[in-house]
């Protein structure tokens, strides 16, 4: 992929400091830049984003886990951890 930016200010100030400090050209500048925003972007998705739909979703015998889930999940956790309840 091809990218045409332009760089004023502060951030073009920045980027000719990381050429000069880290020996590399501006494109790695911004390969690096991008690949540290991305794993910062998908470390901040909650890994249960999309759990959610999958809740009551099979037959556990309990009919209220829709709505107590939370607790349910607790209790499990608790269960199995061996976490005293509050």
């Amino acid at each position: 992929m091809r990218v045409n930016a332009r760089f004023e200010g502060v951030a073009e100030q920045q980027v000719e400091y990381l050429v000069a400090t880290k020996g590399v050209s501006v494109s790695e500048v911004l390969r690096l830049s991008v690949e540290e925003y991305y794993k910062k972007a998908r470390s901040a998705v909650p890994t249960l984003r999309h759990f959610g739909k999958h809740i009551a979703a099979y037959d556990s015998g309990r009919s209220d886990t829709s709505v107590r889930y939370k607790e349910v999940l607790a209790d499990s956790l608790d269960q199995k951890f061996g976490r005293k309840q509050q």
